[in-house]
């Protein structure tokens, strides 16, 4: 980074930097240590609180035999295979016996690892399989899941999922805690139901995943969901857990390979748009390519030409009423490629009170290939490199973004890297160069050091992090580090959790390639919570509270600029999956500057308090119908806020679901009064497993515009898609009334994965 007088070397950067680091690695490991010597409490009598167990350890199979992957265990592998049958309750005992049978069945070859899994059941009419959409969300149904961690690191991994209709859902651990359903993976798996419980079958191929050729040893568990008693059994599971740390060892692996490691992924796409305003039509053509080749099979590059994002399924709708800009997941796949290699510090969880701990953070996707309205932007060319040489995570990231406007083509980079230290934690940094959306020059750099510890306690996690970073922007001469440390107690179990941090951004912080929608700010952030588990009470299984309090003051005066606390007093957990709530909060905002909350309305500068408190229901999701009710009501700015969020989910048999939701408020003000209302509608209707109709309806009165994203889809087989797409925008002078046409496009798209 290029330095003036005013800012620090890169030399004394990257000296302060470490030093901070290294003192919270001090610190951190210190803390760990005197907890896990201190004694533990006892557990009460409704909690074993096991302490962490020796790994499980089995010895896996090598087979020359090919099963029919038709979700009947009939072929010969299974007879030779490796069996599991020793699997106990995490939830919602913790290492007790379950209340049906299970059988996990092991194999690989040299090209594929192997699964298969006989679930007796007792009662297999209550055998719960709603789900038909490939990679679709299987929260309330049967299903086994396994967890595959091929460098055996304890840090990341990849997860499997397969319900009893043979439904695919896959994701990558990014850390231990934090699991990315964005990821996809290419695999097969089909299940039976039968009058014994439900079979089902998996193979992955070995090009799908990263591994070390050099271990003979993965770290694997195995897991089964019993949906009516909300019941998961595992081989492998700590304290109520199940994530890369708490996996056991699958041994013997040796001589597997890839093929030629050659993914070629040419895709079509052929759209007509059409713009009712302003009178004109268009029709496109985008060929896209994409080439994988694994270098080694822990080392994947990646080149796309011609990026097409067409058939990506579009954003949820959020209505904005504070300062700060908002947070929106990336959805396309070529950037959720490695996904877990880029992430940075602790950066993109949640968090309470608005940004959380989103904001900061490095590198951020969605920065290229969209506008800053959020239209898209060609993508010339793009190259990456992902994965892991010996110790050390890799990531580098080359993007050639078109011309967006009168804005000329961009050339944007990221690097990262970051080496496993102790047994779960990592020291990285990260280094980002270009701006999407200006042709002033911007660079960053930055430290990180992530802190796991899951096994130091009988009952409790202890995790950190630490990160410092600095941006170099053209013209800018002031203060542009940013740099913050967070450190988390946490348990799975009965007990208390809490967690602490502080965070620092600069003035002139520029991350051009990131997110940062507060600067000139420094926050500390305190969080607790509670839980308790329940055995034998008739319908509730636990109890839990939280409490979290947050506050941001600016840098220049030290005047405060938010403050919040809230408080969920109790939340009541039944044994099928329901909710009931009771909040309270406190919030204090500073305004600098007068604020537009709403058109025509604008609240003056200065300093405001206000308090409210609400309630939620929320029936369980695994019910035919299960509806939702949060009501809110306080003091806001002076003024007083009701909010009513009411949502429904009807879900008849595998092939319909129906999802609506209302979010109403009502606000009135010194300044004037105004309303909020957004609403969604989701109809989806799976064909089979194959075919999938998905369409999505959103309304909100902010922008006045009604949107709607209808996407047909023909998935074969894993790797291969067909999508009819249809996207129509309206203006809107009422709920759903009023109605004007503004925007359409229809889209046909095919893509097909080529594997060499």
């Amino acid at each position: 980074m290029i330095a003036s007088n005013s800012r620090p070397t890169t030399s004394r950067l990257l000296h302060g930097a470490t030093a901070l680091l290294i003192a919270v690695l001090a610190g951190t490991t210190a803390l760990s240590n005197a907890l896990a010597q201190a004694p533990a409490a006892a557990p009460p009598a409704s909690e074993t609180g096991v302490a962490a167990p020796a790994r499980k350890r089995v010895e896996i199979v090598r087979t020359d035999l090919v099963p029919v992957v038709d979700g009947v265990l009939d072929d010969d592998i299974w007879r030779s295979a490796t069996v599991i049958r020793d699997v106990e309750q995490y939830q919602p005992g913790d290492h007790v016996a379950p209340s049906e049978r299970s059988e996990f069945y092991l194999a690989y070859s040299e090209r594929f690892f192997y699964v298969a899994a006989r679930l007796f059941d007792s009662n297999p009419s209550g055998i719960s399989a709603r789900q038909l959409i490939q990679n679709g969300t299987m929260q309330f149904d049967d299903a086994i899941e396994f967890i595959i961690d091929t460098f055996n690191n304890g840090r990341t991994g990849y997860h499997f999922q397969v319900n009893p209709r043979g439904i695919r859902q896959d994701g990558m651990f990014e850390n231990p805690n934090t699991l990315n359903r964005d990821w996809s993976g290419i695999w097969a798996s089909e299940s039976r139901i039968d009058e014994e419980g439900w079979t089902a079958e998996v193979a992955i191929p070995f090009n799908t995943v990263n591994f070390d050729p050099a271990t003979d040893e993965w770290g694997f568990t195995i897991a089964r969901t019993i949906a009516r008693r909300q019941e998961e059994i595992a081989w492998s599971s700590f304290n109520r857990n199940l994530n890369p740390t708490t996996t056991g060892l699958i041994t013997g692996i040796h001589d597997i390979r890839q093929g030629v490691g050659l993914d070629i992924v040419p895709s079509l796409a052929l759209a007509r748009t059409a713009d009712y305003v302003g009178n004109a039509d268009g029709d496109r053509i985008d060929p896209s390519l994409n080439v994988f080749y694994k270098i080694t099979p822990n080392l994947t590059s990646v080149l796309t030409v011609n990026t097409d994002f067409s058939a990506t399924e579009v954003d949820n709708r959020q209505v904005n009423l504070t300062r700060f800009s908002l947070f929106f997941p990336e959805k396309r796949d070529f950037f959720l490629q490695d996904v877990d290699i880029f992430t940075f510090g602790g950066r993109g969880g949640g968090g309470f009170s608005g940004g959380g701990r989103q904001n900061g953070i490095p590198f951020y996707s969605r920065r290229i290939g969209l506008s800053r309205s959020g239209q898209p932007v060609d993508i010339d060319a793009g190259v990456k490199l992902s994965g892991r040489v010996g110790d050390w995570n890799v990531g580098a990231l080359a993007v050639q973004q078109g011309e967006n406007g009168s804005l000329d083509a961009q050339s944007l980079f990221v690097g990262r890297a970051a080496l496993n230290v102790l047994s779960e934690s990592s020291l990285g940094m990260i280094f980002t160069s270009g701006d999407p959306l200006s042709e002033t020059g911007n660079s960053l750099g930055g430290l990180d050091f992530r802190y796991q510890n899951t096994r130091f306690s009988q009952r409790y996690t202890l995790s950190g992090n630490a990160f410092y970073q600095q941006t170099d922007t053209e013209g800018l001469d002031g203060d542009d580090k940013a740099y913050g440390v967070r450190a988390e107690l946490d348990t799975q179990g009965t007990g208390f959790g809490g967690a602490v941090g502080y965070e620092y951004f600069g003035d002139e912080y520029r991350p051009a390639l990131g997110f940062a929608n507060r600067v000139g700010v420094e926050s500390v952030t305190l969080d607790g919570s509670a839980r308790y588990f329940l055995r034998g009470a008739p319908f509730v299984r636990a109890l839990n509270s939280f409490a979290g309090y947050e506050y941001t003051r600016r840098i220049d005066t030290q005047e405060l600029q938010s403050e919040g606390l809230f408080w969920n007093v109790i939340n009541v957990n039944s044994h099928r999956g329901d909710q009931f709530g009771f909040n309270v909060s406190r919030d204090r905002e500073g305004l600098d500057r007068p604020f537009q909350i709403s058109p025509g309305v604008v609240l003056p500068a200065g300093k405001y308090s206000f308090a409210g408190a609400g309630v939620q229901l929320r029936v369980s999701n695994q019910r035919l119908f299960a509806p939702s009710l949060r009501l809110n009501r306080g003091e806001f700015y002076n003024g007083h806020r009701s909010r009513a969020q009411v949502g429904a989910e009807w879900r008849p048999d595998e092939h319909l679901f129906m999802n609506f939701s209302y979010d109403y408020q009502d606000i009135q003000l010194p300044a004037g009064d105004f309303t909020v209302r957004l609403v969604s509608a989701n109809v989806v209707y799976a064909f089979n497993s194959r075919w999938s109709w998905i369409n999505l309806i959103q309304y909100d009165n902010a922008s006045s515009s009604v949107g709607i994203n209808s996407r047909l889809r023909w998935n074969p087989v894993a790797g291969e898609d067909f999508y009819l797409v249809l996207n129509g925008g309206f203006d809107s002078a009422g709920v759903f009334s009023q109605i004007s046409r503004e925007k359409a496009e229809i889209a046909i798209k095919y893509t097909k994965t080529f594997r060499y």
